[in-house]
C-alpha cells in the first residue's frame, strides 16, 4: 500500500451539514497552494453517490437523500438538468443533513441557479459547457458563494462526453505521441488536453478549489488515466467507473479500478456506480475502503467459509442470518467468524473477537479465543448474536478491547477422541512404525 498523494484540499458542506474535507497534505509553498493559510492533513477518503429520482420531486428526493445518508453516504449528488430542479434545491437543502452537489451538464445557468440556492459543490462537464465566458461566470459565482468562503467545483472529463471535441487540437496530438505505447493513449491525451484547457481558465480567475474526475467504463483506462492525471494536477481526484453496469458485474469492474488506484495512493473521494439502487453503491464503497484500511470500520466485519465439502451445518443460510443481525444490532467494529468445519475454523476463531466453528451439526463458540459454549445447530444463531451483543457492551464499557487474543485454540478431533486431527495422524504414524519389523534379508 502506497501513501496517499498530497493534494490541495477542498471543503464541501456548511456548519449545518458538517464540512467534509477532500484531499489535503499539499505543501504551502506549492504554486497551487494559494489561499491556504495552514497546512492540512490528508483527509479520509469519502464516499459519494447520486440520487436516482427527479430532483424537482422534493419529497421523494429528500426521502432518498435521507436513506443514502443513513446508509453512510458522505456526500450526495443530485441532477439539475432543468430550472424546476434548481428551484427545488433550496427546500431540499433545508431538509437534508449531508453536503449536496449539483450535477450540471448542459447549461451554465443551472450552475448559477444552484449556487444561488446554496448548494455545496458544483460538477461541471467540460465536454458540454465549452463557452469560456459562461465558465468564467460559474467560477466567479462559486468564489463569491458561501458568504465569500467559496464552494468547490469538480471538473469531470469522462470518456462519454469529450471524445468528439478534441480531435484536431495540437496538444491532444502531442500528448497522443507521449502515450503512444499505451493502448489508451489517444483517450488519455484527450482527457489531459481538455483538463489543461479548462483548468487554465480556473487558474486565470485565481480559483483553485477544484476536484477532478476522468471516468470510463473501461477499468484499465480508468487506472491509466487517473495514474497519469495524478502526476500532473495536484487536485483531489474523484474516482469512479462510469457505465459500470449492474451490481453483479459492476462491482468487479469498479473494485478492480478503484482498489488498484487507492492501493497506489491515488484517490480522495469515490463513487461506485451501479445500474441499481444507489444504496448498494454506498455499501460497497464503504466495504472497499474498510478492506483497504482507508476508513475505520463501523459495525462488525464478518468472515465465513467458502463453498467446501467439509461443511457440517447449513452454513450459507447461517451466514446470511448472522450478517443481517450484525448489521442491525452491532456498531462496534468487531471481527466475527462463522466457519463450517474444524479445518480452518480454529484459526479463524483465534483471530476473531467472536467466532463459531461447526462440527457434526453443532457449533463451538469462542469469544477472543476462549470457548464459551457448545450448542446444537438450531441454537447457533441466537447464541452467537447473544455473545456479540455482550462483547459489544464490554467494549463500550472499557472492559474489553478489540482484537485481543487470550488463548490458543486446539481444534477437536473430527473423528474421535485422540485430540486434534494433526495429533491423531501423528499418533497413527508413530504407532504403525513400531509394529513394522524389517528382516535384514529384505530389500529396503
Amino acid at each position: 500500500m502506497q501513501p496517499r498523494n498530497p493534494t490541495r484540499p477542498i471543503f464541501v458542506g456548511d456548519q449545518r451539514t458538517g464540512i467534509i474535507q477532500i484531499g489535503g497534505g499539499i505543501a504551502l509553498d506549492h504554486p497551487l497552494a494559494k489561499g491556504l493559510n495552514a497546512p492540512t492533513e490528508i483527509a479520509p477518503i469519502s464516499v459519494q453517490t447520486m440520487t436516482a429520482g427527479y430532483t424537482y420531486d422534493i419529497d421523494k428526493c429528500v426521502a432518498e437523500i435521507h436513506k443514502l445518508t443513513t446508509a453512510g453516504a458522505d456526500i450526495v449528488r443530485v441532477a439539475v438538468p432543468e430550472k424546476k430542479d434548481t428551484q427545488a434545491l433550496k427546500e431540499i437543502l433545508n431538509q437534508t443533513t449531508v453536503p449536496i452537489v449539483a450535477d450540471v451538464h448542459f447549461h451554465f445557468k443551472r450552475a448559477l441557479e444552484a449556487i444561488e440556492a446554496g448548494v455545496h459543490k458544483i460538477r461541471l462537464n467540460p465536454g458540454n459547457i465549452t463557452d469560456r465566458a459562461q465558465v468564467e461566470q460559474v467560477i466567479d459565482a462559486c468564489k463569491e458563494a458561501n458568504n465569500g468562503r467559496g464552494i468547490p467545483i469538480r471538473v469531470g472529463v469522462n470518456e462519454g462526453s469529450i471524445i468528439e471535441r478534441k480531435d484536431k487540437q495540437a496538444r491532444a496530438k502531442e500528448l497522443g505521441a507521449v502515450f503512444s505505447d499505451n493502448k489508451h493513449g489517444y483517450m488519455m491525451a484527450i482527457m489531459i488536453a481538455k483538463l489543461e484547457e479548462y483548468l487554465d481558465i480556473f487558474y486565470e480567475r485565481d480559483f483553485y478549489d477544484i476536484a477532478i474526475s476522468a471516468k470510463s467504463m473501461d477499468a484499465s483506462l480508468v487506472i491509466d488515466a487517473y495514474t497519469e492525471i495524478s502526476k500532473r494536477f495536484p487536485h483531489p481526484l474523484h474516482l469512479g467507473v462510469t457505465h459500470a453496469g449492474p451490481k453483479e458485474t459492476g462491482c468487479i469492474r469498479s473494485v478492480v479500478a478503484l482498489g488498484t488506484l487507492m492501493a497506489n495512493g491515488i484517490g480522495d473521494t469515490i463513487r461506485i456506480s451501479y445500474a441499481n439502487d444507489p444504496i448498494y453503491e454506498i455499501e460497497d464503497g464503504l466495504e472497499l475502503l474498510y478492506t483497504l484500511g482507508k476508513r475505520e470500520r463501523i459495525g462488525a466485519e464478518l468472515i465465513a467459509c467458502p463453498t467446501c465439502g467439509r461443511i457440517q451445518v447449513d452454513l450459507f443460510t447461517l451466514v446470511q442470518q448472522v450478517n443481517d443481525k450484525l448489521n442491525a444490532d452491532i456498531t462496534v467494529p468487531m471481527k466475527v467468524a462463522v466457519m463450517g468445519c474444524v479445518v480452518n475454523g480454529p484459526g479463524e476463531a483465534e483471530g476473531a473477537d467472536v467466532a463459531v466453528f461447526a462440527g457434526d451439526r453443532k457449533g463451538i463458540i469462542y469469544v477472543q479465543g476462549e470457548k464459551v459454549a457448545t450448542v446444537p445447530e438450531t441454537e447457533i444463531l441466537d447464541r452467537l448474536l447473544s455473545e456479540c451483543k455482550a462483547f459489544q457492551e464490554q467494549v463500550l464499557s472499557g472492559a474489553a478491547k478489540l482484537g485481543e487474543k487470550k488463548v490458543e485454540i486446539v481444534p477437536p478431533d473430527p473423528e474421535g477422541a485422540l485430540g486434534s486431527g494433526w495429533e491423531k495422524m501423528a499418533y497413527q504414524r508413530d504407532n504403525s512404525l513400531t509394529q513394522i519389523s524389517i528382516s535384514p534379508s529384505e530389500p529396503t
